[in-house]
């Protein structure tokens, strides 16, 4: 396949219109010029973007599929984005809703560095859901949030995120906060080893700061202590994300929250699919977990939506190593039977504010989580 393929969504008069609003897709998402100044020979035959079907699907709303050449894209993650989506999507009516890969595509962007078996390696964790608790809230301290992290890996949590709320405030400066959490999930590792626990805890710190900061929040935190960083990509891009992922001194998991990222697919007609965003993208950019909300939360995410994101993360013809989804969003322990069946094993459970109710029998929650969560296979 000499193309990666591009599928949107267009909301059409009748198959005319919608034929010319795929061609109008290709252009604008290339060339940006009008077709009959289109240059004969490389540039027409490579560069601009081939229509290669469209489809009806009823109600007013077509299928197209849109071949790009590698050549389009160069060797940058921004690039490819603005060739996916870019100019479209300011076109009204359009929606991403799947991207097919080609070997051209593949071999210049590897994808996340550790994903499902990496994740499995660095946790010791053989089998069963991860268990995910959200340090929180912003405000806190950073002896307190330290505590709550000391409290939760000494109970067994796999993977101890920072809210994604938790910056550079001065409440807990990010590198005072760092430095006590990182030091507090430590100590919890080492007795879980006194113990014989063959599994580890993992700290994600949250990366705040501005843009251009962060790279050195990152080896910041690493050098700290932290096992993994949780990155805003709708924030500071996605192209920081892959530039930590490709980045081989970097060497950390990433996790990819996704506040800021709600316009891009909660219209029907614009933006992006569920699973392309929070599945195929995330992946492509190099996260080893994605951050989406749960059905039955509070952000209003269908049960549909939320298993095309797991499709998306764990599918064997995605972008690099399949990757951990991560539901979370209102949830409490009495869901997680029900998201374990929905979701399987490979999956990364967050529980957050639901957690803080224990207060500083918070462990014990840990564990309730623990028995849910190493239940036989269900997905």
């Amino acid at each position: 396949m000499d193309r990666f393929i591009v599928t949107y969504r267009i909301v059409a008069d009748d198959d005319a219109d919608a034929r010319a609003r795929a061609q109008a897709i290709a252009l604008e998402d290339t060339v940006e010029i009008p077709p009959d100044t289109v240059p004969n020979g490389y540039i027409k035959d490579t560069i601009v973007g081939r229509v290669d079907d469209v489809s009806a699907i009823g109600a007013g709303v077509w299928i197209a599929k849109i071949g790009y050449h590698i050549d389009a894209v160069g060797r940058e993650l921004p690039q490819l984005l603005n060739v996916i989506l870019g100019n479209a999507s300011i076109l009204q009516g359009v929606k991403a809703i799947d991207l097919t890969p080609n070997a051209d595509l593949r071999a210049r962007f590897s994808g996340a560095r550790f994903g499902v078996d990496g994740l499995r390696k660095l946790t010791g964790r053989t089998q069963g859901g991860y268990v995910c608790p959200v340090i929180k809230p912003q405000g806190s301290s950073a002896e307190t949030l330290a505590q709550l992290c000391y409290l939760t890996a000494a109970a067994g949590a796999d993977i101890i995120k920072e809210d994604h709320g938790l910056a550079n405030q001065d409440a807990a400066p990010f590198k005072e906060r760092v430095r006590a959490c990182a030091a507090a999930v430590a100590r919890a590792n080492q007795e879980r080893a006194g113990r014989g626990d063959p599994s580890r805890a993992l700290y994600f710190a949250n990366i705040g700061g501005h843009s251009d900061q962060v790279r050195d929040l990152a080896y910041y935190a690493k050098d700290a202590g932290a096992s993994g960083v949780l990155l805003i990509p709708g924030l500071f891009g996605f192209d920081a994300m892959n530039r930590l992922a490709q980045d081989p001194d970097f060497g950390l998991p990433i996790m990819a929250h996704p506040s800021h990222l709600g316009p891009y697919v909660l219209s029907p007609d614009h933006g992006y699919g569920h699973g392309m965003l929070f599945g195929q993208l995330m992946r492509l950019a190099g996260a080893d977990i994605s951050v989406f909300p749960n059905f039955g939360g509070r952000f209003g995410f269908s049960q549909s939506e939320c298993l095309e994101i797991v499709k998306s993360c764990k599918t064997g013809d995605g972008i690099g190593p399949s990757i951990l989804p991560s539901p979370g969003g209102g949830m409490s322990i009495d869901r997680l039977p029900d998201m374990l069946a929905n979701y399987g094993q490979d999956c990364v459970y967050l529980l957050g504010g639901s957690l803080l109710r224990f207060g500083t029998d918070i462990g014990d929650a840990i564990r309730d989580m623990r028995t849910a969560l190493s239940a036989e296979p269900n997905g």
